[in-house]
């Protein structure tokens, strides 16, 4: 029977393993990506120093005459391909702008936003932008399809849809009839 003793040895290693990852790791955080740069970045510079020590030489072996220091300082630029600089600088604006246009409409709309300094910035921004009706923007009609149904029953009365059937309640004493088995 000693071979159906279970080994707690990997449970143990696995309640470990929770332990230290609940202890040790941070909660995911939301980003906000409507309001970034979107990767956009023109070129990098990259200013490197390098300090090289050789003990050895050609040989193998080591030799304190053939120690040699090296110095190097080298600057690196790279520049990404695509749209040029200006244009995709242009573009992130553009963004920004639009999605401060619409937002402004409601950060305007509240005036408890004035009065807290966590959204002095975005007032700031949304300072003379005039706020504007939503609903002079949606459409008058409401709901298509009713319309379109209404008319087609009014050219077709004689065809039955679900709306121009009156269901009836049958009488409290009706029996329902049995099920056939053919």
């Amino acid at each position: 029977m000693e071979y159906c003793r279970m080994d707690y040895r990997f449970t143990a290693i696995l309640i470990i393993m929770l332990s230290l990852l609940t202890i040790f790791a941070e909660p995911a955080y939301p980003k906000n990506e409507y309001l970034n740069e979107y990767g956009v970045r023109c070129g990098e510079v990259d200013f490197r120093i390098e300090d090289r020590n050789r003990e050895s030489d050609y040989r193998g072996f080591s030799s304190s005459d053939n120690e040699t220091n090296e110095q190097n300082f080298s600057i690196t630029f790279r520049k990404y391909l695509g749209t040029d600089c200006k244009t995709s600088k242009e573009n992130v604006q553009l963004k920004q702008q639009l999605e401060l246009m619409k937002m402004c409409n409601k950060v305007n709309k509240n005036p408890s936003l004035v009065y807290n300094e966590n959204f002095a910035l975005l007032v700031s921004k949304c300072r003379g932008v005039v706020p504007t009706n939503i609903n002079e923007d949606r459409p008058v009609k409401k709901n298509l399809w009713k319309d379109l149904k209404k008319e087609y029953m009014e050219e077709n009365p004689d065809v039955k849809t679900m709306d121009n059937t009156t269901l009836k309640m049958p009488p409290k004493d009706y029996v329902m009839p049995e099920p056939t088995n053919d």
